[in-house]
């Protein structure tokens, strides 16, 4: 006789009040549910308290699933006979969790415990459906830094935790020192390392920096982060001084001198910036230095100077595309445009799969009236960068036989949210919700595909709607800057 298999060691929420978080999900229901392979190890992911999980070891975990079940409260006719959910397989648990997380979107019992039976990429799925829901718990990031570690991605944790502390600071949610030290007693090493970096005070953080340089001079990262933190503290003198000290250590660190160059530039000390950039391009000639030098005298407006420097830096590289964008873009504003054709056309000679500068090119054509060229320089492009989402964008704005094309498009790059979004709005106006179904169903946490949910609400005048799309977006990634201009002239 088969043994059945515990694989959940959840109890019922203590005072969970039966029913209560149930609600409509709009576009993000579960259509579908892929077999999956064995089901994921995430350290510490049993929700209840230290005494519940010795409690419940010896309980079978059909039972422990069915006590989850119930006191969520999933009324469902289903769900009325105890015997619904002796479940006897994690499959059948993982069909079961799925509804349930459906009905009760608010359950952090049950959206970790459906992420605990899923396979590594499916519980990163489920914990970000499960963050969108439940914006405010810090549980949810907390089991998402552990998924990773666990899988042996440490490099995502600390990743993870900022973005949890941005997002529960975004909702009103503080989260204590304290809070983070409990983490090594669960086997979660880098996870405390995360929390042990997290805010203190800004005399503690100097003095710490300033014995690890004395240790370690030649990691750059320190001596920055001591320069910035003296910075942000008003003490330009200060930060200028260490960024001193880190030169004697790293003579040739690009990144240390642009970290004094950005330092004078955004305190108004151009000259002391043209300086810097000066030597740095003596010491440490690189691309990166070339183009801020092209910058600050094209910002200071001094066109010749940058005319000057570009040509310097495309001697030396000729292969690096920004140099030959730049170019293009001070003869542009010179209004020089068979110069800015010039520019455009050598430049993708020399970076033949810089999708920018075949953007520019193209643009440049269009606006000057000049669609067969822009056409032609497209297809060359396409040629020469197979499956290029941005290129074949450029290319569906140009035709005329749109639909045609944007179908032929997405064929070939079915997963690019950039083409979706477009695609929504090529639609008759009839059609667009169909459309904008089908994009979720491709690319559902697409920050385009989102945009354009967004987008097609307003243009409705579904405010409520609309602002509740804006709000998805903007949560997924704060740092989106069209989301935030669509977003406040949307509630002007």
């Amino acid at each position: 006789m088969n043994k059945k298999k515990p694989f959940l060691g959840i109890p019922a929420p203590l005072g969970y009040l039966p029913g209560l978080g149930r609600g409509t999900t709009g576009f993000t229901t579960r259509s579908d549910i892929v077999e999956p392979s064995n089901g994921v190890y995430i350290p510490g992911s049993a929700l209840g308290s230290g005494g519940h999980e010795q409690q419940e070891e010896a309980v079978p975990g059909h039972t422990r699933a069915a006590r989850l079940l119930a006191g969520a409260g999933l009324r469902h006719h289903w769900l009325h006979h105890p015997a619904a959910v002796e479940l006897e397989e994690p499959e059948d648990a993982r069909i079961v969790l799925s509804r349930a997380v459906e009905c009760c979107p608010t359950s952090v019992e049950l959206w970790l415990a459906l992420a605990r039976l899923e396979t590594h990429e499916n519980a990163r799925k489920v914990l970000n459906k499960a963050r969108e829901n439940i914006p405010t718990d810090r549980h949810i990031w907390v089991t998402a830094a552990k998924l990773e570690e666990a899988n042996g991605n440490t490099q995502m944790v600390e990743k993870i935790i900022d973005r949890a502390i941005t997002s529960l600071r975004a909702n009103g949610v503080e989260i204590n020192r304290e809070q983070w030290i409990q983490c090594p007693r669960r086997g979660c090493s880098a996870l405390c390392a995360c929390g042990d970096r997290g805010p203190s005070c800004r005399e503690s953080l100097e003095a710490l920096l300033q014995r690890a340089v004395a240790h370690c001079p030649k990691a750059e990262v320190l001596w920055l982060m001591g320069a910035k933190s003296k910075w942000l503290a008003g003490d330009v003198p200060a930060a200028r001084s260490i960024l001193a000290l880190a030169f004697q250590a790293n003579p040739n660190s690009e990144e240390i001198w642009l970290a004094a160059v950005k330092l004078e530039s955004e305190n108004n000390e151009y000259e002391r910036a043209r300086r810097l950039l000066a030597k740095a391009q003596s010491s440490a000639g690189t691309a990166r230095v070339f183009t801020k030098s092209v910058k600050l005298e094209w910002v200071l407006g001094n066109i010749e100077a940058a005319q000057e420097l570009c040509e310097e830096a495309l001697k030396h590289y000729e292969d690096f595309p920004k140099l030959w964008m730049m170019k293009g873009q001070i003869e542009e504003q010179e209004e020089q445009m068979d110069k800015v054709r010039e520019a455009y056309s050598q430049g993708l000679k020399k970076c033949p799969h810089s999708t920018p500068l075949w953007l520019l090119l193209s643009r440049l054509e269009e606006k000057i009236r000049q669609l067969t060229r822009a056409q032609a320089s497209w297809e060359k492009s396409c040629l020469k960068n197979r499956r290029n989402p941005g290129l074949w964008l450029e290319s569906v704005r140009l035709k005329y036989i749109t639909n045609m094309l944007m179908a032929k498009a997405l064929q070939e790059c079915p997963s690019s949210g950039v083409l979706w979004s477009e695609a929504i709005f090529l639609e008759a106006r009839s059609q667009r919700k169909i459309k904008g179904v089908d994009a979720l169903k491709k690319c559902e946490h697409d920050l385009h595909v989102l945009l354009a949910m967004a987008k097609l609400f307003w243009s409705e005048r579904k405010i409520t709607k609309a602002r509740e799309w804006f709000r998805r977006t903007v949560k997924i990634n704060s740092d989106l800057g069209d989301a935030w201009a669509l977003f406040y002239k949307s509630e002007l």
